[in-house]
């Protein structure tokens, strides 16, 4: 009997590639109006290697650019600029998944349990959470701040479990990331769903039990796992 479904955050309930991308965008065209001169194709380039090197949660990415792109120079102009402009494109890419909402009011009216296991930190789930305004529909998040672990760790898929008071059998996991999502839910007992609409690696197989393209198809994948 499946009582809680556990959801990833990034590219699962929001498209996060495209609006880190967006973000991006519109951060350096701030910058180049500003004044900075460089290249806003290698200057992309460089902003997803920062993050790629430092994390996609790295707070100061355009400062390393900015010192790097104007000979050590962090001028708090451009800086300004490219911060205004990377947090307004944000916020309007920040958007669920089609479906995604009214599946999870539908989920809840039925009595399931909601939670969230994101390796973001804590105050970065929580703000998306809250631009979506999906805070008040988990009953438990669980970030990488709680266990101080990343997935495929089973810390942070014990831990939700726990906070929701479910065994790992009563549990679905739901995520876009198979090396992390797939691997560690099934580490500690939970089938799983591939998100494949989130997917930005091409994945083929993803080990997972179940593959969605629509986010509201796992209203009948639980139909399914309650009937068996």
């Amino acid at each position: 009997m499946i009582r809680a479904l556990i959801l990833d955050l990034d590219n699962t309930i929001i498209d996060f590639v495209r609006l880190k991308r967006n973000a991006i965008d519109s951060g350096l065209s701030s910058m180049a109006e500003a004044g900075m001169i460089f290249d806003k194709e290698e200057a992309q380039k460089r902003i997803m290697e920062i993050y790629e090197e430092k994390g996609w949660e790295y707070q100061e990415v355009f400062n390393d650019f900015i010192l790097e792109t104007n000979n050590g120079i962090l001028d708090y102009k451009f800086l300004a600029s490219g911060i205004v402009g990377y947090r307004r494109a944000k916020e309007v890419s920040l958007v669920p998944y089609p479906q995604v909402t009214s599946t999870l009011f539908k989920l809840a009216k039925r009595g399931l349990k909601l939670g969230i296991v994101t390796d973001a930190p804590s105050r970065e789930a929580w703000l998306r959470l809250c631009y979506l305004n999906l805070h008040n529909v988990f009953d438990e998040v669980v970030t990488s701040t709680d266990t101080g672990k990343l997935k495929p760790a089973p810390e942070p898929f014990k831990e939700i479990l726990r906070r929701l008071q479910v065994s790992a059998d009563e549990a679905l996991m739901i995520g876009d990331w198979p090396e992390r999502d797939m691997v560690g839910a099934a580490a500690v007992g939970m089938k799983s769903v591939f998100a494949r609409y989130g997917d930005s690696f091409d994945t083929v197989d993803s080990g997972a039990d179940y593959v969605i393209d629509d986010f509201n198809e796992i209203l009948d994948i639980i139909d399914r796992e309650n009937e068996s």
